[in-house]
């Protein structure tokens, strides 16, 4: 699917954070079932900005910050989707996912199946994802690919301003529970590395992105670029540098990774013969692997050349700064892999 930039107003431009939270806020207002809790959603509002200005409009009936216990919090709002309410849950960072697992996995996930149908759960899980600030090994990661492999929740992962207005709005009106993951890199928070692309137009009013469909964020006729988050800045960095070089990327923006867009993206391997797939996730097990798997389950004729994927080894996030880029999906290492892939 490809879809055109979102209208907006001219000179209305939001950060990626700010987005999340005209989302939150245009639910919360649109109905009364839509809370927010967690650590610092508060007060502080969101470690990265993701609930600020919440607790002062809506007051903290609404907006409650928690103890540090995200299996206390994370299963009060677990029970308070069973009951009819319809909560927006943070876990700060996707890391901390370990300690509250079971909540997540056998409760949140599972009660709409147990039940028969008979009970929804209709809450989004929200977490900070991603590196490249030297946060170590336990506050790093992205992880979405651990979530997509179980069943019984969605996951999605904008990359933009308008998408992260978008699919906040669709996955509160969902019924099922969602898992909304949010790097760090594209918040447009003046205190991270800034690019280009976190502040940008973004819809007033309602403004829904369908989940399950990804968005052809730049066409092209050589290679397929299939990423999502942070990864699709440094893929069209890398487009648009190597098109001086006669080289035609096209970048796909999975947005959603449970439902996965697969025919958008053999839609574009079948035009352009070639892919890679970039992805801050680890290597082993996760979606690069599930993506080319596809390809192959379903027309693997559509590959002119060996599928590729750049991803983290399969390795702790590094503290020390080199190392960490060392194993993040950079521009240079897509950048390498696209000229492998097409020869050059």
């Amino acid at each position: 699917m490809t879809l055109t930039e979102p209208s907006a107003p001219a000179g209305r431009k939001l950060s990626t954070a700010k987005a999340m939270v005209e989302a939150i806020a245009q639910e919360m207002d649109r109905d009364e079932r839509v809370f927010v809790l967690g650590e610092d959603v508060g007060s502080y509002g969101g470690i990265f900005s993701s609930t600020t200005g919440l607790l002062d409009r809506f007051g903290p009936r609404r907006v409650l910050d928690t103890p540090i216990s995200e299996t206390a919090f994370i299963g009060t709002a677990i029970g308070a989707a069973v009951e009819g309410l319809r909560p927006v849950v943070e876990l700060m960072f996707v890391d901390f996912f370990g300690v509250c697992m079971d909540q997540i996995y056998n409760h949140m996930a599972k009660i709409h199946y147990e039940s028969g149908g008979n009970v929804s759960v209709p809450m989004v899980l929200t977490a900070a994802v991603g590196g490249g600030y030297s946060d170590g090994a336990q506050h790093s990661q992205c992880l979405w690919g651990t979530f997509a492999h179980l069943p019984g929740m969605k996951v999605v992962v904008p990359s933009n301003p308008a998408d992260a207005k978008g699919l906040m709005t669709s996955a509160i009106r969902d019924d099922n529970p969602v898992v909304y993951l949010f790097h760090k890199g594209v918040m447009g928070l003046p205190w991270m590395a800034k690019n280009r692309r976190s502040i940008g137009p973004v819809p007033e009013g309602d403004h829904e992105v369908p989940i399950g469909k990804a968005n052809v964020v730049r066409p092209g006729s050589d290679v397929t670029i299939v990423t999502l988050s942070l990864s699709v800045h440094h893929a069209l960095d890398v487009a648009d540098e190597l098109a001086g070089q006669g080289i035609d990327c096209e970048v796909v923006d999975l947005r959603s990774l449970v439902p996965l867009d697969t025919d958008t993206i053999l839609d574009s391997v079948g035009k352009t013969g070639r892919i890679l797939v970039v992805d801050e996730d680890y290597l082993s097990f996760g979606l690069s692997g599930e993506v080319i798997a596809r390809i192959a389950e379903r027309d693997p004729s559509l590959l002119r050349a060996p599928a590729a994927r750049v991803a983290v080894p399969d390795v702790p996030i590094p503290y020390a700064r080199p190392l960490e880029y060392a194993v993040l999906p950079t521009p240079a290492r897509i950048r390498q892999a696209v000229l492998d892939l097409v020869g050059a």
